[in-house]
């Protein structure tokens, strides 16, 4: 605040009366030291009365006090809502009444209102104090918020997004401003989002995914579409807003069906597009901003996968046929349907089926005329407006791009037919515009043309058999010699630029047109002529430019036929005539020309007046696509040849080097994660073994306490009981052995693994033995070393399944030994009971059997903890298993793909070679670690 104390030295006031610094400095000690509710809120409401007229005195000394009371008194919406206003008054940078500004200081900056902003946004929890206002209801809190807000994106827009952008769920409370029943807060709300979104991508994509675009076309339905008011034209500038040069939300749009939504509101009555009586000013602006909103998402500087897609869902929902009624209705307003054309012409362009509709499309005359051939009338008609046949222009192009059978329809027209001659044609009329007295006319008509046979061989072939009338008793001359006619009277500039372009694009891959055009003897002499001219203007220097490049032309696309102009003869009339330098000159010249930039930056025909008209997109791109080509191809100096074409080499060797270093250092990485697997299950194998010992310890237990329970009751067996044994034995015998044969399908399994694992070895020093020379020992060393590991590992693997199986399986026949030993003690009790045996001797007997069961029971207990142990060592080991097959896969991979570095790498290790032996041979000491290092790594491959 230090800043402004400058501007505060007002004058004492008269009569004893206090200055505006005194009066708010009052103010301000009385909202901080009241303490009565009434009290603060009056003075919060005199701050904001002067506020206005004395901007500078409160910004400076109320500021703080005013965000201190949004955060004590927020309960109270009348002293709130004051403070809002007052500060809004202070922030803001819009002119203030007359009598206000005759008080203030004559010295105070003009950008306050920016600077206030700076000072308040600097503290980011002012902004999320705003933010959190949002969520009171109450209209005197909420609205003078959203116009706060509104103020500080305008003064400092960067500064807010990035305090909102990171405020949590700010983005979210905005949004639903949009559904507020309010109609000022949520036409408010529409200003703020647009003024928030300007600029950064990141909020777009938020507030494209808050479902900004459901609601805003909701209010745009609901306000009457096109015959909306003010509210139509702000949603429709937020969401273009949104959706430009934003390829995400474009692709959300498209997904989402928004697109299907647009078609509506191009359903224009009858009424209005017969008559323009019902055109007011605004519907002409929301068709304006909806048209302009199609754009955005057909756009050329968009991506090429997302404008086919987009234009291809246009066609289907009808929004391309809407937007063709709207071109050829009457009473359309002149702009309206300049912008419609526009339209079109990127809905169509470089989309086949789109084109093919067009085409197709018929204006509703007496008799009926294709649209192409109505557009092309006002083209060529001087009495339209300049912007509407710029649009023609550029519809037509858009038409013909990528489009060979639209390029020959109209090369068709213009070839000699035998259909009706009083029906007019696109040929004709391009034609008539290309010699009429209107060179703006000329201009269009030569670069349509230029686009009807733009990359396609076969049409320039074919324009070379149009022939022309000049006049009555006259014969016919072609079109390419009357266009050089006309060039040689000179004429207009605008005329002869367009000729100019059209005969170079003409000639471009085309030697058969190279050679009409070098038949006529006089065509070289009068480029030679402008080439070697001084310079008079601008115009000029273009002309000559041009006419450089054409000449340049004939030389490259020379087919040798004519022996008065082949390249060789061409090349010694331009080094003697104009120079080389001076040629060279003349060809720079073009590309430095504001019209030729402007012109080169996007397809759409976008001059402000005609006589800014010069160069085509299409144009420019040819140009520079072949300007080096036109010098090299009239230089004579070998020299410069042979060093563009080293340097290409080099650019290209440099390239290879550079993928290949790419492929090695991703075969770094590949290796390195390998690895990490590995020592992964490593550990993972490590844990299972110790888990492994644990439960053959436990096992060991159980089976000492059988023995012990074995050697007890040994003695209290009887024929009946060992029967029943026997009996149980067999059945766990046969359980045994459906066991053993699950074991065996088990070692099946690792012994294959283990044959893939030798297959895989083998192929290793096959390839080892094959390509010995280029292998790189260390990583062969690496790859052998895994794959023995590997095997150690499986052999391992398979070793405790197969002591693990045996454990159980002697486990569960003593556990049912142990079972059968329990029924027959059971049996012999009953006996005894039976017989009334001596009561201790049954007393015992009864002791021994509640021991024996108890010991029983506990080792149920603890088999069934093991067999869950086993269960789960079972589960990891098949895990374990699965991932080194995996990882043997990968080591498979890996091999094949670093076959194809084996060679450079030879070459690496060779050149080391050559370098060491250099140092040698120069006295440079070398280490020997190095060569003993590849004396092992070469005796390693030796062996393998």
């Amino acid at each position: 605040m230090d800043y402004f104390r400058k501007y505060l030295s007002t004058p004492q006031g008269t009569a004893g009366q206090p200055t505006g610094v005194e009066t708010v400095e009052r103010l301000v000690d009385r909202v901080q030291s009241s303490t009565l509710l009434d009290d603060r809120r009056d003075a919060v409401r005199a701050l904001k009365a002067m506020s206005k007229k004395f901007r500078l005195e409160v910004g400076t000394q109320a500021m703080d006090v005013l965000v201190q009371t949004l955060e004590t008194d927020r309960s109270d919406s009348e002293i709130t809502g004051y403070a809002l206003d007052a500060l809004c008054n202070v922030l803001s940078n819009e002119p203030l009444d007359d009598d206000d500004e005759s008080n203030m200081p004559a010295n105070l900056p003009g950008d306050l209102g920016a600077q206030f902003t700076e000072i308040f946004t600097k503290k980011h929890e002012n902004v999320s104090l705003l933010l959190s206002l949002l969520e009171e209801y109450d209209f005197h809190v909420r609205w003078p918020t959203v116009k706060l807000l509104t103020i500080l994106l305008t003064n400092k827009g960067k500064d807010l997004q990035e305090a909102i952008l990171v405020s949590p769920m700010g983005v979210s409370k905005l949004m639903d401003l949009l559904s507020d029943s309010r109609e000022i807060i949520r036409n408010d709300a529409l200003l703020l989002l647009t003024q928030l979104t300007k600029g950064n991508t990141n909020l777009q994509k938020i507030v494209a995914f808050e479902n900004a675009f459901e609601r805003l076309l909701d209010i745009v339905r609901d306000e009457g579409n096109s015959d909306g008011g003010i509210v139509v034209e702000d949603c429709l500038l937020l969401l273009t807003t949104l959706l430009k040069n934003n390829s995400s939300n474009q692709n959300f749009f498209r997904e989402s069906s928004y697109i299907q939504r647009l078609t509506p509101y191009f359903d224009l009555d009858s009424q209005h597009t017969h008559s323009q009586a019902g055109w007011s000013a605004q519907k002409v602006t929301n068709l304006h901003l909806m048209l302009q909103l199609v754009r955005c998402l057909v756009s050329p500087n968009t991506p090429q996968q997302q404008v086919t897609a987009c234009q291809r869902t246009m066609f289907q929902c009808g929004l391309l046929k809407q937007l063709c009624t709207i071109l050829m209705a009457s009473g359309v307003p002149a702009d309206v349907l300049t912008e419609t054309i526009n339209t079109v012409a990127e809905v169509i362009r470089g989309n086949l089926q789109n084109q093919e509709y067009f085409a197709s499309v018929m204006a509703p005359s007496n008799p009926p005329r294709p649209a192409i051939v109505v557009l092309l009338m006002s083209m060529v008609n001087e009495k339209q407006p300049f912007p509407l046949r710029c649009a023609v222009l550029y519809c037509f192009q858009s038409f013909l791009y990528k489009n060979e059978v639209g390029q020959s329809q109209i090369v068709t027209t213009l070839l000699p037919t035998s259909s009706d001659a009083n029906q007019i044609t696109a040929g004709q009329l391009l034609c008539g515009g290309l010699f009429s007295a209107d060179s703006l006319s000329n201009w269009f008509a030569a670069v349509a043309m230029l686009h009807a046979i733009q990359d396609n061989g076969t049409q320039k072939e074919q324009l070379l058999r149009v022939q022309l009338a000049t006049s009555i008793g006259s014969p016919p001359v072609s079109l390419l010699q009357q266009c050089c006619n006309i060039l040689a009277q000179g004429g207009r500039f605008q005329t002869r630029v367009g000729l100019l372009q059209l005969l170079c694009a003409w000639m471009i891959d085309s030697p058969i047109t190279v050679a009409h055009f070098l038949a006529n003897t006089a065509n070289v002499p009068y480029l030679i002529t402008q080439v070697s001219a001084s310079d008079s203007d601008e115009n000029e220097s273009i002309v000559q430019g041009l006419c450089a490049f054409l000449l340049g032309i004939t030389v490259l696309y020379n087919d040798e036929q004519n022996e008065t102009f082949n390249k060789s003869s061409l090349r010694q009339i331009i080094e003697k005539r104009i120079g080389l330098e001076t040629f060279t000159e003349k060809l720079s010249q073009v590309p430095k020309n504001e019209s030729y930039t402007k012109a080169a930056k996007k397809p759409h025909v976008s001059y402000k007046q005609s006589s800014e008209v010069t160069f085509d997109y299409e144009f420019t791109r040819i140009f520079k696509a072949l300007e080096v080509d036109a010098l090299d191809a009239v230089s004579t100096d070998a020299g410069r040849k042979e060093n563009k074409a080293k340097l290409a080499n080099l650019q290209q060797h440099e390239l290879v080097v550079n993928q290949y270093k790419d492929i090695i250092q991703e075969q770094d990485q590949r290796l390195n994660d390998l690895q990490q697997q590995f020592l992964e299950l490593q550990s993972k194998h490590s844990m299972s073994g110790e888990e492994i010992r644990q439960l053959k310890d436990q096992v060991q237990q159980l089976k000492d306490q059988n023995s012990l329970l074995k050697v007890q009751k040994g003695a209290q067996s009887n024929p009946a009981a060992d029967a029943r044994k026997d009996e149980e034995i067999r059945s766990l015998q046969d359980q045994l052995e459906k066991m053993r044969l699950d074991n065996a399908n088990k070692d099946s399994a690792i012994e294959k693994l283990k044959t893939d694992v030798t297959v895989l070895e083998a192929r290793v020093v096959n390839s080892s033995e094959e390509d010995k020379e280029n292998i790189v020992p260390s990583e062969s060393e690496i790859l052998q070393n895994t794959i023995s590991r590997l095997q150690s590992d499986l052999q391992e693997l398979r070793t405790s399944a197969a002591e693990k199986d045996n454990e159980i399986s002697r486990l569960s026949v003593q556990n049912n030994e142990a079972e059968g030993q329990i029924q027959s003690l059971k049996q012999r009790l009953e006996s005894n009971a039976e017989t009334q045996a001596d009561p201790a001797q049954l007393a015992k007997l009864m002791e021994e059997k509640m021991t024996l069961q108890e010991r029983v029971k506990k080792s149920n207990e603890e088999n069934l903890k093991l067999l869950d142990k086993f269960n789960k060592m079972e589960e990891e080991k098949n895990s374990v298993v699965s991932e080194k097959e995996g990882v043997l896969e990968e080591l498979d991979t890996l091999k094949k793909e670093q076959e194809d570095l084996l060679v450079l790498l030879a070459d690496q290790d060779t050149k080391i070679a050559n370098y060491k032996k250099l140092l040698k041979e120069n006295n440079i000491p070398v280490e020997d670690d190095d060569d003993d290092e590849d004396d092992d790594l070469d005796d390693d491959l030796d062996d393998d």
